[in-house]
């Protein structure tokens, strides 16, 4: 994938007034103060501990320009714009590369978006983001994505201003470690695990239920064949990162079909934290094979903190993890501009 150039988006800090691109000699520390103003009444961990590395870098000096090249969090910082408004910085937009699979096009996304509740309903938070979406079209990108919460209208109307689509709408689910578990109905589904031969089949299925047109698996997490048929090497790399992913699936007792799949990431035994996703065939009632993987996910890591990201149109597993106690954290829609 293009990169965006550090030189050709950083400059020196100016006095003037307005927008203009990022320099993380000066801006670091009142960006974090502002990214910290604006979303804090829905920043989680990560956000803080993003805000505390955007502090301590700040302090890197010289070493700066050379960690950005090796840091994320700082790249994607350097690569956006700055609102200045009588010296104050009081608007931003970051520009991180998505690091999607070549195939799908060189995809960017916009985080960050965040303008001074003093400075706002004046325009900024609009230069910051046609800025961004007219340097990512000069470079050649081939989309840019985004997400926002499904209560903040006037983000959305924004983002529809200036030629953005919805693709779908997700929640975020938590099942505290502290919830007990319901007593699980029968049923007489097999679940097991994925086997390697499979891949094809489970692939054909996720293409049906979380198409890449409808965000895919979920936030960055687009639909690749490569997931689901991972190359030697691949599944090597997965080994050594201690990254890969356990797949439970129910297959139909007749031909064999997979009907539904449930993947568990990241989700080593006493780390205290499961990520789940659930996907299942779109052409058949659901409800009784999503019953029967949540109730195995719940039964299984009990007293450990369940996360599930999931689509939000999908009414029947909204129900049923409300049944098994989780809590809706945040609802974002995905959105996405194709140049």
């Amino acid at each position: 994938m293009a990169r965006l150039g550090l030189g050709a988006l950083t400059t020196a800090a100016s006095d003037t007034d307005g927008l203009r691109p990022v320099n993380l000699h000066s801006d670091l520390r009142p960006l974090a103060d502002l990214i910290e103003l604006a979303f804090a009444d829905s920043m989680d961990s990560a956000g803080h501990s993003a805000i505390r590395e955007m502090r301590y870098l700040s302090h890197r000096g010289a070493a700066l320009r050379l960690i950005t090249r090796f840091n994320s969090l700082a790249e994607g910082i350097s690569l956006g714009f700055v609102y200045m408004a009588a010296g104050e910085l009081v608007g931003n937009v970051s520009i991180y590369p998505a690091n999607f699979p070549r195939e799908l096009g060189e995809t960017w996304l916009l985080a960050n978006v965040a303008v001074h509740p003093r400075h706002q309903r004046r325009g900024i938070a609009h230069q910051l983001v046609a800025s961004s979406i007219e340097a990512l079209r000069a470079r050649g990108a081939s989309r840019v994505i985004l997400q926002a919460d499904t209560a903040n209208e006037a983000a959305l109307s924004l983002y529809e201003a200036v030629g953005f689509r919805y693709e779908r709408a997700w929640i975020h689910w938590r099942r505290s470690s502290r919830a007990r578990a319901a007593t699980p109905p029968r049923h007489d589904f097999h679940i097991t695990r994925l086997r390697r031969n499979e891949g094809a089949a489970e692939f054909a299925l996720a293409q049906a239920a979380r198409p890449n047109s409808r965000g895919g698996l979920g936030w960055l997490k687009p639909l690749r064949h490569g997931d689901f048929c991972p190359s030697l090497w691949r599944r090597a790399q997965q080994w050594l990162s201690m990254n890969s992913a356990e797949k439970l699936i129910i297959r139909s007792a007749a031909d064999r079909e997979i009907l539904a799949s449930c993947w568990l990431e990241n989700a080593p035994i006493g780390f205290g934290r499961v990520q789940a996703r659930m996907f299942a065939s779109p052409q058949i009632d659901h409800r009784a094979y999503a019953q029967a993987l949540l109730n195995n996910l719940v039964s299984r890591y009990e007293r450990a903190t369940i996360l599930v990201e999931h689509p939000r149109d999908d009414e029947v597993v909204s129900d049923l993890l409300r049944q098994q106690q989780f809590k809706a954290r945040r609802e974002l829609w995905h959105m996405r501009l194709d140049f």
